[in-house]
């Protein structure tokens, strides 16, 4: 019993996680997001609305694949959708 307490706690933080959609979020559920500090959410904050991931970043300087990578995984969404995986397309 022990051992299925400790496997639900531990993938709890991957279950619980809710998407923070990037054109709608506040600045505080922007700053909820791991990586994302106050700079970059304020950056976020003034260059939206974004169509999808390709144009925040083409546009929001310090947002390049890996960033958007980490901060796709974090819970961030452009248009409702996850940063597209590498097989797939970015715009």
């Amino acid at each position: 019993m022990k051992r299925r307490g400790l496997l639900l706690w531990a993938a709890l933080p991957a279950w619980a996680q809710a998407a923070v959609e990037i054109n709608t979020a506040t600045r505080a559920e922007l700053e909820s997001l791991p990586g994302l500090g106050p700079v970059m959410a304020q950056r976020l904050l003034a260059a939206r609305p974004f169509k999808d991931w390709a144009d925040l970043m083409q546009r929001v300087p310090g947002v390049k694949h890996a960033a958007a990578r980490k901060l796709s995984a974090a819970g961030l969404r452009v248009g409702g959708a996850p940063l597209p995986s590498a097989g797939g397309s970015v715009g």
